[in-house]
């Protein structure tokens, strides 16, 4: 609280001060001291007037409008009067003779109360002049009293009494008290009904002790009040609010209660104010406070929230305490009288005044005095001392003017204050307007414009604004423009460079106020029915601002460069944001971003950045944070989800993209992300709006912004983003607007929205209106609207466009056959040349049950299926067996199949049966009507059809034919029955043979137990061997009789083989060796049983003895191949061949190649085969001399003379000699009695192994002692370069001797398998067999 002046008189000190302020204006002071004078003082403190009394001043008091101040003193019977609007003194005589106690002015009227010291009273009425003399009102001194609103008068006196009296002086009602009463109120007590009309209670301070309420309606039933003693005595007391009553007592205490029935007695609230003591209380209702005075402080309280302190005033030098607090009607200023005799008045509600131009701002500190300051750009405040106490403030960037009624005072501000002039008005100013030249001033509906300093030229000098039929209401004044609003709506904006009006704008109903940004290029205003808007005066735009307040009273524009469209308007409560987007897809508007609360009594002067500057009461500046702003000082890594959620919802409504981009950032939400995009676009940002898409990896939006980043027409553009926003009627709007309207018709196309489409097309493109209508028909056949469909089908013809008009063609046919134009739709169809329509207008009338027409559009296009499926459905069987040959539907070859069945028809019935490749009815019709089981049985083999196989199945059981019965019973998988059967009629062989490979274990042993029980050892034998129980098995072959000994012994050893038991293995060799009936077998079983069991070894063993045994009988083809066998096994086998099996097997080749090569007339080969043979003839034992005459005779034949001398000279031998051939005898003695030894000589050839020469037909190498393998086709040994090998058996041969002997034989020589020339190939590298031969050896 600020302190305005003090009083400090030398001739009052030490002693209590009287004073009282003018009523309502609060202009003047009145102060009374112990000197008998009376000095007035105005509301700065200056000394207006001072009169001297000829006694000590007992009373005074203000009329109820301030304008007469009365005054009583002792030892004087007149009544002092000073009237302050003329400044003169008056007296007027009481006619009272006693001593005047008590003076009071009416709150209503012209009346004065005054009260003697005898208890008389006077009242004077100062419009007439008449005085009322009412004698005996009292018996004692009168010592307080109160007028009602009603003009009742109240009067205490110290006869113990109260008495309400009438304006007359009548008395109405009396009451007797407990004590002196004191400080008499009247008020309206609170009550249930609030019956009682004005202020109908009384209350009074008795004896300082308790207080005592008396209702005027209930005189009987007074209350009386006593408090706690230790607040100490009633010092004083004041009513306010609804029947409140606030009390202050000596000790300080402050306490306040209630007057309501049911509260009375109650303490609301009580505080203990002061420590020591309390002097006085005073309550001011316009500013709705309460202040207490005690020890040396003064607390003042609000009314709405006792327990908050609202300021405390201290008087430290005032050591003596403080007297009476007493406020100015309006709560302007405190006055507090002290017990030394000082009086000092506070400022405790400043007038808010207040102005500001760009950053700068000034404001009202003090009744004198005016702060300007620039806070956004650190200039500290200045302040300016003024003449008067203003009525307005306007300040400029250089100046700041004060006035009040005609008159201004113009000041320079800069480093120093320099007061320029004062200038004098036509009429009082109601507000003021400046700019860095001139000055605007509004008075009675005109507004003068003039320079503030400067001589220019004359007629730019001054300019007065008026109208005969216009008031102006408001105007506001910016660098370049004065903007003026007349209640005619008429918005005038005068160009001060040009001096002249360049822009009028008319609004239906009268503007009130005005509020132009910085540059003049929009102005927000506020019209007669509480609505804002914002013009442009640049194009003549005005949007309405939405959710405007009514009870909004001013608006201010941001001054922060950014934030250009942003503004605030406000009023006592809330202050909302709202920012103008001049460029968004939607065009020019304004949004509302948001409100915020506004401290009590606080008016916005200046707006930067989101912080309102706002001036208070108290004459200082507050800021107040736009809740819309939070984000420009929020720490975003400090903040919740939710909170930047909010913030970041705020800061895009702003416009403000680089906080929001952070806050996204942050939220790392595609969500977020989106909505930021979203705004973009909104607002035609689309290199930022790709840059977020890009973020969210929306590779679709991207792309499809870069492709029009470039498009300079905004329309256009905005179109396009319209369009990416959903907001497609907006979109065309923009488009039609723009220097490219067939995009509409594109969009409409594309979304398909085809009414639109048609719309557009009709005013843009009329060529592409049969396209469109094509486009649309489609829909609406689609969705089931086939009346327009047809209509729409037929607009889409050309005449031009061939399959274009064709698909409408289509379309017409479709849909006339839905309208039930059946021949019309039918006869399109199949003149169209589409096989696709004609299917579908058969669907079309198939589900209409027009089967016919149907079958014949299906027939027409080819859909022969269908078309013999519905020929079914309406039974034209001829039709459908025309189309069978066609139809591929294994369905309805089988429906025709069917009724060709039941015609009796089998034939034709079979091979649709047959068509439907449905088997099992086609060997029903073969077997049951066409008797052709051959062609039934060759179904089944085919097919393998279960159901067919029983059929022919029984067929053939009926015939008696059981192994073919059996056959098909085991293919239909009827395996019981067919057991059955094969036990009945013994032809169990058969039905094992039937399911071979299929069947399980368990039907091999049943088989077995069959063959058992009968007693066929064999056969029980093989199926106990196929089910693997290979004991049994052996039990029953070694059972077998004699006839079938061979093979029961085979079976034997290959289950034997199986079984690998040994137990079984020692039974069969001691079978075989005769050990259990005495009788050895064949060694050959023997050797089997060693190759089935794979004991090689003694398999080769076995073999050679068997060889050695079939050598020994003569048969060498079967030695040979016994030993061939037993060689490939055992090279198989890669067990190392005995050299005795491979001499052998030498031998007897060669042996067999005599043959060969004596057949074909080879005697050379032959010749040096059987001297071969014949070194080595005790292996041939049964065909000594036959061998040894053939070696004679070919040896002879061959030029061997000396070969055939030897084995002939051996032959005359005396135990060969007489069983020559008698053919050749005489031959051979004449060749031994005259010798010839002469000898072809052999050729040689290289060793494979070390190259050396040796004969050819010599198989140990004399050089390297290898044995070197022999060909199979000469018995010649092997040369490395004529190397080939029979493919099947892999024994070697000479390549140009073997395709020299296949020119004559087919067969192998070794293995005997079939051979031709083409299967032999020369082997160039034989390396691999000789190592195989080193390994053999």
């Amino acid at each position: 609280m600020k302190r305005v002046f003090t009083i400090a008189e030398k001739n009052w000190q030490g002693s209590c001060l009287h004073y009282k302020w003018q009523k309502t204006l609060g202009n003047y002071l009145a102060v009374a001291g112990f000197d008998n004078t009376v000095k007035i003082f105005d509301r700065h403190g200056q000394r207006m007037n001072e009169f001297n009394l000829p006694g000590r001043c007992i009373g005074m008091d203000w009329d109820k409008d301030g304008d007469t101040l009365a005054i009583i003193a002792e030892k004087s019977s007149a009544i002092h009067l000073w009237d302050a609007n003329v400044n003169k003194t008056s007296q007027l005589d009481s006619g009272m003779r006693d001593q005047m106690s008590f003076l009071l002015w009416s709150k209503t009227g012209p009346l004065l109360a005054v009260g003697t010291a005898k208890g008389n009273l006077l009242i004077y009425n100062q419009q007439t002049s008449r005085k009322i003399p009412v004698l005996g009102k009292h018996t004692k001194r009168i010592t307080c009293g109160c007028w009602s609103s009603q003009n009742l008068l109240a009067l205490g006196s110290e006869d113990r009494s109260v008495t309400i009296s009438n304006h007359e002086g009548d008395t109405i009602r009396q009451t007797s008290v407990r004590s002196d009463p004191a400080d008499i109120q009247f008020s309206v007590m609170k009550t249930d009904e609030r019956s009682s009309p004005g202020e109908s209670t009384v209350s009074v301070a008795v004896g300082k002790k308790t207080l005592f309420l008396f209702n005027l309606n209930d005189p009987d039933n007074p209350i009386e009040l006593a408090f706690q003693q230790r607040y100490g005595s009633i010092v004083s007391y004041r009513w306010y609010g609804d029947g409140y009553i606030m009390i202050g007592f000596s000790q300080g205490y402050f306490v306040v209660i209630s007057t309501h029935i049911r509260e009375i007695g109650q303490e609301l609230f009580q505080a203990h104010n002061h420590k020591d003591s309390l002097t006085s209380i005073a309550i001011s209702q316009s500013l709705s406070k309460a202040a207490s005075c005690g020890d040396s402080c003064i607390k003042i309280h609000d009314l709405t929230e006792l327990k908050e302190m609202y300021a405390i005033i201290n008087l430290d030098e005032e050591t003596k305490g403080l007297d009476q607090l007493s406020w100015t009607d309006d709560g302007q200023l405190l006055a507090v009288s002290t017990q030394r005799g000082s009086l000092h008045v506070f400022l405790t509600r400043l007038p808010i005044l207040g102005s500001s131009s760009g950053t700068r701002m000034a404001y009202l500190t003090s009744l004198l005095e005016v702060t300007v300051a620039n806070p956004v750009e650190m200039e500290g405040p200045l302040a300016v001392a003024v003449d008067v106490e203003p009525n307005f403030i306007a300040v400029g960037p250089y100046h700041v003017a004060v006035g009040m009624n005609n008159r201004a005072w113009f000041y320079a501000v800069g480093e120093n204050v320099e007061r320029l002039k004062d200038t004098e008005y036509l009429g009082t100013v109601v507000s003021m307007c400046l700019n860095a030249d001139y000055a605007a001033a509004l008075f009675e509906g005109k507004v003068q414009l003039h320079m503030i300093e400067g001589e220019e030229q004359e007629e730019r000098q001054t300019k007065l604004f008026s109208g005969d039929k216009y008031r102006i209401m408001s105007h506001a004044l910016t660098a370049d423009f004065l903007f003026l609003g007349t209640d005619t709506g008429l918005i005038q904006c005068f160009f001060i460079e040009d001096w002249q009006n360049i822009n009028e704008y008319r609004h239906p109903v009268g503007v009130r106020k005005v509020f132009p940004d910085p540059s003049g290029t929009r102005l927000i205003f506020i019209d007669d029915k509480s609505d804002g808007f914002l013009f442009s005066p640049v194009n003549d735009a005005v949007c309405e601002i939405p959710n405007f307040s009514p009870t909004i009273n001013g608006a201010i524009w941001e001054t922060w460069p950014g934030d250009k469209g942003v503004f605030v308007a406000y009023d006592d409560d809330k202050v909302y944001t709202y920012a103008f987007h001049k460029d968004t897809i939607q065009g020019s508007r304004v949004i509302l971003v948001g409100g915020t609360k506004l401290p009590f009594s606080h008016k916005p002067l200046l707006l930067h950045n989101g912080e309102l500057i706002c001036q208070t009461q108290s004459g200082k500046t507050n800021s107040v944070y736009l809740s819309t702003h939070s984000f420009v000082r929020a720490r975003f890594s400090e903040a919740s989800r939710e909170q930047l959620t909010q913030m970041l919802q705020k800061a895009l409504m702003l416009k403000r993209f680089l906080e929001a981009w952070e806050m996204c950032k942050l939220l790392n939400c595609s969500e977020t992300w989106a909505e930021m995009g979203r705004t973009c676009l909104h607002h035609i940002e689309v290199e930022l709006a790709v840059q977020v898409y890009r973020m969210m990896g929306n590779v679709g939006m991207v792309m499809s912004l870069e492709d029009i980043k470039g498009i300079e027409d905004q329309n256009l553009l905005a179109g396009h983003l319209a369009m990416f926003t959903n907001d497609y009627n907006q979109a065309q709007d923009l488009y039609l607007a723009s220097s490219c309207p067939g995009a509409a018709l594109e969009m409409r196309r594309d979304l398909q929205h085809w009414d639109s489409a048609l719309q557009l097309a009709n005013r843009l493109s009329p060529n592409e209106m049969p396209f469109i209508s094509k486009e649309y028909a489609i829909q609406l056949e689609f969705i089931g609207d086939y009346v327009n469909a047809l209509s729409h089908f037929e607009k889409g013809m050309t005449q031009e466009n061939k399959e274009h008009d064709e698909a409408c063609q289509a379309g017409v046919a479709r849909m006339s056959i839905r309208m039930g134009d059946i021949r019309r739709g039918a006869n399109l169809a199949i003149r169209h040349p589409s096989r696709a329509l004609k299917k579908d207008c058969g669907a079309i009338l198939e589900s209409m049950k027009q089967y016919s027409e149907a079958a014949q559009l299906y027939e027409k296009g080819q859909y022969y299926d269908k078309a013999a499926s519905v020929y079914i459905r309406c039974k034209n069987w001829s039709k459908v067996g025309e189309l069978l040959p066609q139809v591929s539907s294994p369905k309805i070859h089988l429906q025709y199949a069917k009724a060709k069945e039941a015609d009796g028809k089998f034939k034709e019935a079979a091979m649709a049966y047959e068509s439907a490749r449905d088997w099992d009815n086609v060997i029903r019709i073969l077997l049951e009507h066409l008797n052709n089981p051959e062609e039934a049985v060759r179904i089944v083999r085919e097919t393998q059809s279960i159901d067919g196989a029983k059929m022919v199945a029984r067929f053939f059981l009926s015939l008696n034919d059981y192994g073919s019965a059996i056959q098909f019973l085991v293919l239909s998988h009827c395996s019981d029955e067919a057991f059955q059967l094969a036990q009945q009629h013994d032809q169990m062989e058969v039905y094992a043979d039937i399911i071979g490979p299929d069947a399980t274990a368990e039907d091999y042993q049943s088989i077995a137990l069959h063959f058992e029980g009968e007693k066929q050892h064999l056969l029980a034998g093989k199926f106990f061997q196929k089910c693997g129980q290979f004991s049994r098995a052996l039990k029953h072959f070694l059972k077998c009789p004699n006839t079938e000994d061979s093979l029961a012994i085979e079976k034997a050893i290959e289950t034997v083989g199986e079984a690998k038991d040994d137990a079984l293995t020692n039974q069969l060799i001691d079978y075989l060796m005769g050990e259990s009936d005495g009788m050895p077998k064949d060694a050959k079983y023997l050797f089997r049983l060693y190759m089935a069991l794979k004991q090689y070894r003694e398999a080769a063993r076995t073999a050679i003895i068997i060889a050695r045994e079939e050598q020994s009988a003569g048969n060498y083809r079967n030695a040979h191949d016994v030993l061939f066998s037993m060689y490939t096994e055992l090279q198989a086998q890669k067990i190392k061949i005995p050299s005795e099996m491979a001499t052998n097997l030498m031998i007897l080749h060669s042996y067999i190649l005599v043959k060969i090569h004596v057949k074909r007339g080879d005697h050379l080969k032959g010749a040096r085969m059987l001297i071969r043979v014949s070194s080595n003839i005790s292996k041939f034992p049964s065909h000594i001399v036959p061998i040894l005459t053939s070696a004679v005779i070919e040896c002879h034949r061959a030029g061997l003379k000396n070969s055939a001398f030897s084995f002939a000279a051996m032959l005359m031998r005396p135990e060969y000699r007489n069983k020559i051939d008698l053919k050749y005898k005489k031959k051979i003695e004449a060749m031994v009695r005259r010798p010839d030894t002469s000898e072809l000589e052999e050729d040689s050839t290289p060793c494979p192994f070390c190259g050396g020469q040796l004969p050819e037909c010599e198989l140990l190498c004399p050089g390297c002692k290898n044995n070197l393998p022999y060909c199979i086709a000469t018995g010649r040994h092997m040369v490395k370069e004529d190397w080939s090998v029979c493919p099947h058996c892999d024994f070697p041969a000479l390549y140009s001797q073997l395709i020299q002997l296949l020119e004559t034989e087919s067969v192998c020589p070794m293995c005997s398998e079939n051979l031709s020339m083409n299967q032999v190939k020369r082997i160039s590298d034989c390396s691999s067999y000789l190592q195989l031969n080193e390994l053999e050896q």
